[in-house]
């Protein structure tokens, strides 16, 4: 299956180039647009699996743009630019850039630095997705834990008792342990 690829280029005349290029690699060109606030309008139409981005030196107006693509809808970016500047590299990347590639677009290289860039892509993905279930166990367990507490408070009972209490209680529901313990202390903070 061919990928989408929405191509951001300064350059109409190098874009022309590079297009008919991406093509003959197998990528499917679903536009091309030449600034950076064209490239986030489109990325919101057309969906494109991945975006190119072919410039001497990124702007700040791209890079914001990129961070904007990446924060609202993520998707494997890749940059190709002559500029070798370190900062502008890191800042590329803490963007969303999944690739930044200095030396320019070369037609030879595409694929394999495309197909780089969604494997770091769906990596980033999964430590991402990782990482929020992660901060929503903790943050579950600590209303749990909450919960415990007053439990353990109103029946004057130990802690393993008020966890059996409250897992019985969800399990009699069959609600989330965490969605009974959210109730406990909503119920409980009505009646303080």
């Amino acid at each position: 299956m061919s990928l989408s690829v929405l191509l951001v280029d300064d350059d109409l005349e190098r874009a022309a180039i590079v297009e008919p290029a991406l093509r003959e690699a197998g990528y499917e060109v679903v536009t091309v647009v030449d600034t950076a606030a064209e490239m986030l309008a489109q990325v919101r139409a057309r969906r494109p699996d991945v975006i190119i981005i072919d410039r001497d030196s990124p702007d700040r107006d791209t890079l914001e743009h990129v961070c904007m693509i990446t924060r609202d809808d993520p998707r494997p970016i890749v940059m190709f630019t002559q500029d070798k500047d370190r900062t502008l590299m890191r800042e590329a990347l803490e963007a969303g850039v999944s690739a930044y590639v200095v030396d320019g677009l070369s037609v030879e290289r595409v694929r394999p630095i495309v197909e780089v860039a969604l494997a770091r892509f769906e990596q980033w993905q999964a430590l991402r997705r990782e990482l929020d279930q992660a901060q929503t166990n903790l943050a579950e367990r600590k209303v749990i834990e909450r919960a415990k507490g007053i439990v353990m408070k109103q029946r004057r009972c130990t802690e393993e008792e008020a966890y059996a209490m409250l897992r019985k209680l969800a399990m009699d529901r069959n609600q989330r342990l965490a969605h009974v313990a959210e109730s406990v202390i909503t119920m409980a903070e009505l009646l303080t």
